[in-house]
């Protein structure tokens, strides 16, 4: 089955050459020019994933996102330009997957969405011929084949990244991570990402488990050298 594609961007020379690209791979795509008609677009006509461009008109690509965050857990990858650094790290904060900067190479962009789509399939299938697909860790509970993470009882909604790196840190309590085994666990090694990606990633984690529980401490922070989960 072909995976479709929603791609959002306000120049249409960008729209079209790459829309052809991905329709030549193999996949479905649907092109919006403004973040109003591609949040009416993709709630009304699901998608496999989401290209966002950041700066568009009636409605950005951080509103976007925020939009799509409070109703699913689509994967989304953002394009961003040079000088957009912030907006880059705030987009990942909002709970972006991961982000190209223009120019960019559309086979570069392809591997991305090849890669964020294995990702996607992997996290929500595995497991699902174990009776292992389940990691508990005292009041964490993370099912792999409902890509469900429960803390106290209480769902918590992490996107593919945030479940991915949550689970290399809950699998081995107490034993510290590098960033870079974090990006492998996350992205694969085949991902050239920025390792602060990780940093903005578990930033993420932490403000979502704190909002059903304000006092989450279970991810420590080892400044210079990476992050681990709490040993019970």
């Amino acid at each position: 089955m072909k995976h479709t594609i929603a791609l959002v961007d306000d120049d249409r020379n960008i729209l079209t050459s790459v829309a052809m690209t991905l329709e030549a791979e193999g996949f479905n795509v649907r092109t919006y020019t403004d973040g109003e008609s591609a949040l009416q677009g993709i709630l009304s006509r699901p998608v496999d994933l989401a290209v966002l461009d950041i700066k568009m008109p009636r409605m950005d690509g951080m509103e976007l996102l925020q939009r799509l965050r409070a109703r699913s857990q689509l994967p989304v990858i953002f394009l961003t330009s040079k000088d957009e650094e912030v907006d880059e790290v705030l987009g990942l904060r909002l709970g972006a997957d991961d982000y190209i900067r223009k120019p960019f190479s559309q086979r570069l962009l392809i591997e991305r969405i090849r890669a964020l789509l294995r990702r996607n399939e992997a996290s929500r299938a595995e497991g699902a011929g174990a009776p292992a697909g389940t990691i508990t860790r005292g009041d964490l509970v993370l099912d792999e084949l409902r890509h469900r993470c429960t803390w106290k009882g209480k769902d918590v909604d992490l996107t593919v990244t945030e479940f991915l790196l949550l689970k290399a840190l809950a699998a081995r309590p107490g034993v510290v991570k590098s960033r870079d085994q974090l990006l492998d666990a996350a992205y694969g090694e085949s991902a050239y990402v920025d390792d602060r990606t990780i940093d903005s990633h578990i930033k993420r984690i932490r403000k979502k488990f704190r909002a059903v529980d304000e006092s989450f401490n279970q991810i420590e922070t080892l400044y210079g050298i990476g992050y681990r989960y709490k040993e019970n």
